[in-house]
């Protein structure tokens, strides 16, 4: 079950940071709600990631042409429409969205990570040394965990480690 902030869906069901997006993004969204699919079921349609298959349709990864394939078959959106609008010359524009967040959820994430970061970057200095995480050599996970307490939203990333080089 999802539940969204009112002011952050339209009344179609749609995100309205889809309104900041080319509109083949819109399509690709509407093909999701009319076929009542999760991200989950279209990601195994396609054979990626759950996670990877959302960031296509907010334009923050790149699909390609089997992706397109795929997204077209499991959407009944024409594939002509998606290679013409996310084919070879799409690339995209990543960090869409309002500053500061007004959405909970996403507020939430920047907030763990404002808490959170400099701790997490001390321990990735420990562990592995002087260097960063990657987001381009990434995937990540998010997973539901039963508590008796209350559902909790467990999140992965996974980001291979890039030392700092000397020169």
């Amino acid at each position: 079950m999802s539940s969204s902030s009112s002011s952050t869906v339209t009344a179609q069901g749609l995100p309205t940071v889809l309104s900041d997006l080319p509109p083949i993004f819109t399509a690709l969204y509407q093909s999701k709600v009319t076929k009542k699919l999760s991200f989950e079921q279209i990601a195994s349609a396609i054979g990626r990631n759950e996670w990877y298959t959302a960031a296509i349709f907010y334009g923050q990864a790149k699909p390609d042409k089997d992706d397109l394939d795929k997204l077209s078959k499991a959407l009944d959106v024409p594939r002509e429409e998606l290679e013409t609008n996310l084919g070879e010359h799409f690339y995209p524009n990543r960090g869409v969205g309002e500053w500061p967040p007004k959405d909970p959820v996403v507020y939430r994430l920047y907030e763990a990570l404002l808490v959170y970061a400099h701790p997490l970057k001390a321990i990735i200095h420990e562990k592995f040394g002087d260097g960063i995480m990657s987001a381009i050599d990434f995937y990540g996970d998010v997973e539901k965990v039963p508590d008796p307490k209350g559902d909790r939203v467990k999140i992965t990333f996974n980001g291979k480690f890039l030392p700092y080089k000397r020169w």
